[in-house]
């Protein structure tokens, strides 16, 4: 028998067998309160730290960005420190699950698959997902697109967006990935791009003013505070929290900061 092969069936074994502790030790995680959490004397929550500007790293190597801001405005709130965590994409939720953070305030987009492992709290932010093209050029919906030349990142969140509502006649360009879309709409190649809001405040800063704008919204995904299964008294201090700060500006102050733009409405 081929000795890596083996070697590879044994590590296998060895994630199944993590997986299935994983599942015992999440099931039997204890509900933390907000009395626990200032008895522990700290706030540690999970962020990631590669997704500009919702979570980076700062030039001292600290964790930074709307997720950072939004993460200690609640250890405010709550009053104790933050200890944030970097995480990443696919270990996040298992951080949760596994007590390595108290809760996860990273970019975490509610979905119904998601809802099924932790705890959501009401949407904090949200990433919105536009059409944007030339200030000259009207386009007021998905109608306006026919014959027009759309740039996308391929397989993208718009990707999958414009492609849904573009009418027969749209030329749809799919592109490696934004920055390569954002060259061919600033170099003429295409008429419009679906993108991020994030990345069309990047193309604003790059021309004169007014030369593009938001045409409308393809899609938005909200993020949540993601907790526990029954961290049930937690979330609902986390909920005022969110209801709070949406309601006296103190979210789409962090959000303009880092975003350049209203938080979105959230629902």
């Amino acid at each position: 028998m081929d000795r890596n092969f083996s070697r590879r069936a044994f590590n296998g074994a060895l994630a199944a067998t993590a997986l299935g502790s994983l599942s015992l030790f999440a099931g039997a995680a204890g509900a933390q309160t907000v009395e626990e959490l200032k008895k522990k004397g700290k706030l540690t929550v999970g962020m990631l730290v590669d997704f500009p500007p919702y979570g980076i790293t700062n030039t001292q190597n600290l964790p930074d960005g709307y997720d950072a801001d939004v993460a200690k405005l609640l250890a405010k709130d709550l009053g104790v420190p933050v200890d944030i965590v970097p995480v990443t994409g696919p270990n996040r939720i298992p951080f949760l699950l596994t007590n390595k953070v108290d809760m996860l305030i990273a970019s975490l987009a509610i979905t119904p698959e998601r809802a099924k492992q932790v705890l959501f709290s009401k949407p904090y932010s949200a990433a919105s997902i536009v059409l944007y093209g030339p200030t000259k050029t009207s386009i007021k919906g998905p109608e306006d697109l026919k014959t027009l030349r759309v740039g996308v990142a391929r397989a993208s969140t718009q990707d999958v967006a414009v492609t849904k509502i573009a009418p027969e006649g749209t030329q749809i360009r799919r592109f490696d990935d934004d920055a390569s879309a954002m060259q061919a709409l600033l170099s003429g190649q295409v008429d419009a791009i679906g993108c991020s809001v994030t990345v069309a405040a990047q193309i604003a800063k790059r021309v004169p003013a007014g030369t593009y704008e938001n045409k409308f919204q393809l899609v938005q995904q909200n993020m949540a505070v993601a907790l526990r299964p029954g961290q049930d008294e937690l979330v609902q201090a986390v909920n005022a929290f969110v209801e709070r700060n949406t309601a006296n500006g103190e979210l789409n102050k962090l959000y303009r900061k880092w975003l350049e733009s209203d938080l979105p409405k959230l629902n």
